[in-house]
């Protein structure tokens, strides 16, 4: 499947402004890969408005966000890759969410055999819960 983070900052950027806030992006610059205006960053942390009175052009895509926007009055250029936004929130609440360092790669493993997903068998007609080691799975109760 897709990562469901790119669908969650649009989902959660439309409601911020429905709620006639500031939607803010939070932005770790650690990395190489983001193209914006690093002198505004605090430490690995760069904050951005990206409200529509405060960019232009912007485009929230699977993979990057991109839009342009003036910096101490100098129109910029700015790429994020999804994968460095840490939050997305509203300025004037803080409502919104923080994404967790390892939510892109995070996934369900496969569901081992007789449990859901698992073509060749079904319900093994056992009604206990399995052993709680591991990361918790779901299972289809007929």
């Amino acid at each position: 499947m897709k990562p469901s983070k790119p669908y969650l900052i649009r989902a959660l950027y439309e409601w911020i402004l429905d709620n006639e806030l500031t939607p803010h992006l939070l932005v770790d610059v650690r990395h190489g890969d983001v193209e914006a205006p690093l002198e505004f960053a605090d430490g690995d942390r760069l904050v951005l408005n990206v409200s529509p009175r405060a960019v232009q052009s912007l485009l929230m895509g699977n993979e990057t966000i991109e839009f342009q926007a003036r910096f101490g009055g100098v129109a910029r250029f700015v790429r994020l890759p999804v994968a460095r936004v840490a939050a997305i929130y509203a300025r004037e609440n803080g409502q919104g969410m923080l994404f967790g360092e390892g939510d892109e790669s995070a996934s369900v493993p496969p569901a081992p055999s007789g449990e859901a997903g698992d073509e060749r068998g079904g319900d093994n007609g056992d009604d206990t819960p399995p052993p709680s080691s591991g990361p918790p799975r779901l299972r289809v109760v007929k």
